[in-house]
This record gives structure tokens, sequence and C-alpha cells, in this order.
């Protein structure tokens, strides 16, 4: 369960990196003249191979949201995270890829070029938006997971604990003594009502 939470997190990061990018900059290069903004497009050459980030996430997701079924609140946010990273993928179907192959991958622009920029660019934010959902939503779902880590440090775990010890410590004593601080820790790792 360890790998795949972590698989999920460092995979859903790494695609939100690119599109927070895409976001940002975007205000910047909307309105760019024609030459400056086939230059400026440039700087994506290679960004394709961020496809096996994309892939990473969805798959890492998609196991985490099997491995929650059930926690009802963490398969939910998990889903949740789950659901924007396939919706950026509908995204780039729908509207980034055609831009990219009306244009030549940037390497050129048809008449229409300025529809495309917008609809190239418009698509990034919104994959961004998603992303960083994706990516709140999954931490979400990463911290409402139960503790089973064996550490009882949470209020939760030392109230029970108190609650036990307040409750038990009248058995735990021995005849001629004032209390076992060694019986009472024992009761301590026994599950909560044993």
């Amino acid at each position: 369960m360890k790998i795949v939470r972590f698989s999920a997190l460092f995979f859903t990061a790494l695609a939100l990196a690119p599109a927070l990018a895409h976001l940002f900059e975007l205000p910047n290069k909307i309105d760019l003249s024609r030459e400056e903004y086939l230059i400026v497009q440039q700087i994506y050459s290679g960004w394709a191979l961020l496809g096996f980030v994309v892939f990473g996430a969805l798959v890492s997701n998609l196991m985490l949201t099997i491995l929650l079924r059930k926690n009802s609140r963490a398969f939910v946010l998990s889903l949740i995270a789950f659901l924007c990273i396939l919706g950026t993928q509908a995204l780039f179907w729908t509207f980034t890829f055609p831009a990219n192959q009306a244009t030549n991958n940037w390497t050129f622009l048809p008449d229409n070029w300025q529809a495309l920029r917008y609809q190239w660019e418009y698509s990034h934010a919104s994959s961004a938006v998603l992303n960083l959902t994706a990516m709140i939503t999954l931490i979400l779902a990463v911290l409402s997971e139960p503790d089973r880590s064996g550490i009882r440090n949470s209020p939760t775990q030392r109230t029970r604990e108190h609650h036990v010890d307040e409750r038990m410590a009248p058995a735990c004593r021995t005849p001629g003594t004032q209390g076992s601080r060694a019986t009472i820790t024992s009761l301590r790792t026994r599950p909560y009502g044993a």
C-alpha cells in the first residue's frame, strides 16, 4: 500500500508541475504576435515524453482508489483525484492534441492560428486546475487513511490509553503493591475493548 500511495503522490506531483507551468505562462503568451508565439512554442519540443508521467499518475491513482474502496472517505477523495487526471486526458485529446496536429506541433501557423492558440492555452489551463484538484484530493485521501504504523501518538490513542489506565489500574494491582506501571503498560498493547 505504501508503494502505491507513494507512486500516486509522486506521479501526480510530476504531472502537476508542467500543468502549472502552462497556467502561469498563459498571461504572458496569450497576446504575443504571430512570430513571437511561434518562437515561444518551440520550448515544448520533447514534452510529449511527459505522457509517461501522466500514464503513471493514471495507473497509480486507479490502483490506490481500488485499494481504498473499504475506507469511504479516502476512497471518494482518491476517486476524485483519479477522475481529475482522467479529465486532463479528455481535455488533451479533445482540444490540445488537435491544435498540435493542425500546427504540426507549432512549427507553422495556419490562418486560424489565434483560435488554435486559445484552444491550446485554455485547454492547458483547465488541465492545470484539474491536476491541482487531483493533487489536493489525493493528499487528503492519504491523510484520511487510518494510521496503521503502530505509532501511538494520536490524541484518540492517548485518550483510549488513559481510559484503559484509569479503568484497569485497580484490577492490575497485585496484593501489597501500589500498582505496576509495567502491567498497565502491557495493557496498552492489547486492542481497545479486549
